[in-house]
């Protein structure tokens, strides 16, 4: 299999963010619809919801807003999920809420995207909600974003109007240092430059959005340089057809494995070469991130769940403390003398938050040194300690092995996501 096609043929995974009211669902349900991938029983059903609802226009939000609640307040809450495809490309879309007390719930959406779409309204600009959505796209380090100005049949088409925003978002994307960043004009109500190219905007000469979702080149954002295999499973059939069988089950965090390679085992850094790939009932010759595959290797050497098979040449960070960057869960705030299970790849340890070096402002940016209260929806940079040593690239160099869940013990609750330092 050629690595490079396998990459390029992924789905695109890809997050809605902007303040209340911006129009997310709406543009989401301008992309399924346009694109046709609603199916007429669904198109029925809300078009008879927005007839109740007094709409003479059918409510495309209705196809993302799926729990009652949100239907009653007309606002997104939950983190919505709709699959569609074009002859292009598959996308998974995560519609995430616009309101501050639910930044927890965009953080959770976006932290397996390719590509994040942030809408402004062009007639309010840039809000401190587009800075926050922004900032945590940047944190969670998503390699493409766009934003969306949308409504501009509300300011009458306006070049001036978009232009101007578009300056801002510029100035924003240069601050962060957002490694792709793109601007289109739209209006995700009537259609303009969602899936057809708008005949109101002669002006705008670049591409509609579903054309740059169907063509942006996804085969770099996988980390296919060093090679990270977490442990999930060791199978051992113990039947008479199989019986020195022992693979290794797991699924490829980063890195390209295939038959020959030298690997070393994490923790114990025992050493041996991949002698078979299996994949279903068939071996392959090589294995790329994200597939799911047994390994198989010429030594008997001690393997277990949650420990990593790597690169012999290529090792990662092996150790027990370590700083990152959190985004708090919890209603409960975060106490840092309190023990909690970290839960990383395939691995669960428990650990104690040794300090809370700072608290991020994410409306301005500016680190707070002084306030040590993380509360919910808070984003801090702390310091941990881990029962045992964990094995972890830098969040930056390697979205998989960079992230960690905290999990209070007795509740099992998820209170926060991590991305190591």
């Amino acid at each position: 299999m050629d690595s490079k096609a396998y990459l390029d043929m992924s789905l695109l995974r890809f997050t809605t963010a902007g303040s209340v009211d911006d129009g997310k669902s709406t543009l989401i349900g301008r992309l399924l619809y346009d694109s046709k991938s609603i199916f007429e029983d669904q198109l029925d059903a809300i078009a008879e919801t927005s007839k109740k609802k007094g709409d003479e226009e059918v409510d495309l939000a209705l196809l993302t807003d799926g729990l009652r609640a949100e239907r009653e307040q007309g606002i997104t809450i939950d983190v919505a999920y709709r699959y569609f495809a074009t002859p292009k490309r598959k996308f998974i879309i995560a519609d995430t809420p616009g309101h501050i007390q639910y930044t927890r719930n965009m953080v959770t959406g976006a932290s397996t995207a390719n590509l994040a779409i942030i809408l402004i309204d062009a007639r309010n600009g840039v809000l401190e909600q587009t800075l926050r959505h922004t900032y945590i796209a940047n944190l969670l380090c998503i390699p493409h974003v766009v934003f969306c100005i949308n409504k501009m049949d509300l300011v009458n088409y306006s070049e001036e109007s978009y232009n101007k925003i578009k300056n801002e978002l510029q100035k924003l994307a240069e601050k962060l240092k957002l490694r792709d960043s793109h601007f289109i004009p739209i209006s995700a109500k009537l259609g303009d430059n969602v899936v057809d190219a708008s005949k109101n905007m002669s002006w705008y000469t670049g591409t509609t959005l579903l054309n740059l979702l169907e063509t942006i080149k996804i085969s770099d954002d996988r980390n296919t340089v060093d090679p990270r295999f977490p442990v999930q499973y060791v199978i051992r059939p113990q039947q008479d057809r199989y019986h020195d069988y022992r693979g290794f089950a797991g699924r490829v965090a980063s890195g390209m494995f295939k038959p020959g390679d030298k690997i070393k085992a994490l923790p114990t850094g025992n050493t041996s070469v991949i002698k078979a790939i299996d994949f279903h009932d068939k071996q392959i010759d090589e294995v790329l991130p994200a597939q799911s595959v047994t390994i198989r290797l010429a030594d008997e050497i001690d393997i277990s769940r949650g420990d990593m098979i790597v690169n012999e040449a290529n090792v990662p960070t092996v150790g027990n403390a370590f700083d990152m960057d959190i985004c708090w869960f919890s209603e409960q705030p975060l106490v840092s003398s309190k023990k909690y299970i970290i839960r990383h790849t395939t691995n669960d340890a428990k650990c104690m938050i040794k300090a809370i070096n700072h608290k991020t402002n994410i409306n301005t940016y500016e680190k707070d040194m002084d306030d040590k209260q993380v509360k919910m929806n808070d984003i801090a940079n702390i310091s941990v300690m881990t029962s045992k040593p964990l094995f972890f690239d830098p969040y930056k160099k390697n979205r998989i092995t960079g992230s960690v869940i905290l999990i209070e013990e007795g509740t099992n609750n998820t209170v926060a996501a991590g991305m190591i330092c």
